[in-house]
């Protein structure tokens, strides 16, 4: 079991190190890795996302409801919580908020989820990521970009109602264009109306797709030498809600509900994934929150050789 989630996450944690030894040894400095948080945010990630979502078949997402519920719940519900508590009990901006939200909620399932979970239910985990995949990249992924750019640039509160209305529109207007956003959603539209692509194509595709999740990684470490790994109560109150709360809120809901294997298995395990290596690239591309969402991204990845291993053991 344990050899089982060190191979999976091997390849995530010596990427992630190799970041900070390149910039440790002057060969990285922090904005060239701006550099490549930009391509891996234009590029890389809607592309891998593009042929990730439209090499599932449509029956595959829509089969099993009760697992797509569980995740949804998982995800976005959290994802909600933790998006108040910050922004109106702690009170944190509107950027921090969006971002502390994805960093406790979303589990790094299009970047690591096939060596993990595929490691653990083999085929059968290409449903599950799938899923969890759609969720992130069609509600969490554009709700955060959408805040990161009303934090950046938000409308005066004392402006006339149409001049608020106006730049809200034109900050949704902006989220919308964004790669990130509309690719995988026109993937999700293919599948839902089975409009199928030419196999050549998503072939020729997949390659910059494959780097998305190295790239960022290591863009990340290059990121945690730059900033340093900050440890404090915020840092370690999300790694905690990500790696341990949101799987045991989803195993504890769906014992409670009666749901046994495969279903119950896949949903825990698939939530208890490390976070998501794309906040530190937004972080870095809208200069919030740079410095906690290294760390935290860190002792995630970190911190999964045990939390994986408890829920694998407690789910098998």
């Amino acid at each position: 079991m344990v050899e089982t989630v060190l191979g999976a996450l091997a390849p995530i944690v010596v990427t992630l190190l190799l970041g900070f030894v390149a910039a440790w040894r002057h060969d990285f400095e922090p904005t060239e890795a701006t550099v490549l948080n930009r391509m891996v945010l234009l590029y890389a990630v809607p592309i891998a996302l593009f042929v990730g979502t439209i090499g599932t078949a449509r029956a595959e997402l829509v089969k099993d409801v009760a697992f797509a519920v569980a995740i949804f719940v998982a995800i976005v519900g959290l994802y909600g919580l933790v998006f108040l508590l910050f922004r109106f009990v702690l009170r944190f901006s509107l950027s921090e908020s969006v971002l502390t939200a994805m960093i406790a909620s979303a589990p790094a399932a299009p970047f690591m989820g096939p060596a993990i979970l595929g490691e653990l239910f083999g085929k059968a985990s290409a449903v599950s990521i799938a899923i969890a995949s759609l969720v992130i990249n069609l509600i969490v992924v554009p709700v955060t970009i959408l805040g990161l750019e009303l934090g950046k640039a938000s409308v005066s509160p004392t402006a006339h109602p149409t001049a608020r209305y106006s730049g809200f529109a034109d900050k949704l207007l902006k989220t919308a264009k964004e790669p990130i956003v509309w690719a995988p959603v026109l993937a999700f539209l293919l599948v839902l109306f089975d409009v199928s692509i030419p196999s050549l194509f998503g072939h020729g595709l997949s390659l910059l797709g494959q780097a998305s999740g190295g790239v960022a990684l290591f863009a990340s470490g290059i990121m945690l030498a730059a900033y340093k790994i900050k440890i404090d109560r915020v840092v370690l109150m999300l790694v905690a809600l990500k790696n341990v709360i949101q799987p045991t809120l989803v195993l504890g809901g769906l014992l409670w509900l009666g749901y046994g294997a495969p279903i119950r298995a896949e949903a825990v395990l698939t939530s208890a994934i490390p976070t998501m290596p794309i906040v530190i690239v937004l972080a870095v591309q809208y200069h919030v929150f740079e410095s906690r969402s290294s760390s935290a991204l860190f002792l995630s990845v970190i911190g999964s050789i045990f939390t994986m291993a408890a829920f694998i053991a407690l789910t098998r």
